[in-house]
């Protein structure tokens, strides 16, 4: 077994944008509790973040899986994917699939049972639900006949399940309610990571088109696509700014705002490319940036 080629398809890239929510979510919980101990300290931070790098290695394996038996990587921008190269064959990927879920599942079912204990079974079930909703959403992106991520709804999970799901969901380990203002950081980070995928779409919108892979940027232009990017990059930085102004104790809340420098220059590369494969770098930029607005928010709310 080649390990290499596992961890490539594992995408380590992508982990920081993965548990971007969760920061946020900790963060909210921690300070709405008053908690004097550190997010650090927390077995439900590290749980937390444990099973998001489950969920996200798992839909990176699913994805190299599904595009490469259906040979939609074959002549793709940027990284080289395992499936569609020959380095892990879809036999062994499905078997890796299978042991990353196993893994997950223990571990989430750790994270369920220290957050809530005996004395809370409905939520158990309710967040046990929630990760098997996670699990097949991951899988489902693009493996099968009707995988989602091939009719143009991947935004529409990477919203759901990397912005409202994970904040919330993370928020409410910690609290046991939701606040309806936790919505506004959720929003914005699954905005951001919204982004980061429509990034991706403009980069191989030839490509998807070519094998019918109808991402929303294929079915939106590539004109009205960078609209739809813009309105990503405001709109999270909007929904940050209302939950600041609701909530606002100190001006420390505002330290986000650094994040934003690096995402608006990327919105004026986005405007001005004509070529589509210099936009790989960007996803990086778009990444870290959202990582690096989860930590700043997560800083000024604890602050």
């Amino acid at each position: 077994m080649d390990v290499k080629s596992y961890i490539k398809a594992a995408r380590l890239r992508t982990l920081p944008l993965s548990i971007s929510g969760i920061i946020v979510g900790s963060a909210l919980g921690i300070e709405s509790l008053e908690m004097e101990v550190s997010i650090f300290k927390s077995p439900i931070f590290w749980l937390a973040i444990l099973t998001t790098i489950g969920f996200q290695v798992l839909s990176n394996f699913a994805n190299d899986y599904g595009d490469g038996i259906k040979g939609s990587d074959k002549n793709r921008t940027g990284e080289a994917r395992m499936v569609s190269s020959g380095a892990i064959t879809p036999k062994q990927m499905k078997m890796a699939m299978i042991i990353t879920t196993v893994i997950t599942l223990i571990i989430a079912l750790l994270l369920i049972y220290v957050s809530f204990g005996k004395e809370n079974f409905g939520y158990s079930i309710l967040f046990l639900g929630l990760g098997i909703a996670s699990i097949a959403a991951a899988i489902k992106y693009t493996v099968g006949n009707s995988a989602y991520g091939y009719s143009g709804f991947g935004d529409v999970f990477v919203f759901l399940f990397f912005g409202l799901l994970s904040v919330l969901g993370s928020y409410f380990l910690y609290t046991k309610h939701i606040n309806l203002e936790v919505f506004l950081p959720a929003i914005s980070v699954g905005l951001l990571s919204t982004a980061v995928l429509n990034l991706n779409n403009l980069r191989d919108r030839q490509e998807d088109k070519k094998n019918h892979k109808n991402t929303l940027v294929v079915k939106l232009g590539n004109e009205k696509a960078k609209k739809y990017h813009y309105f990503l990059i405001f709109g999270a930085l909007i929904s940050a700014l209302v939950y600041v102004f609701l909530d606002f104790i100190t001006i420390y809340q505002l330290i986000f705002l650094v994040a934003f420098v690096p995402l608006l220059n990327n919105i004026i590369t986005v405007a001005q490319n004509k070529i589509p494969a210099e936009l790989d770098s960007e996803l990086k930029k778009v990444a870290l940036s959202t990582f690096l607005f989860a930590i700043l928010f997560g800083i000024g709310q604890i602050l």
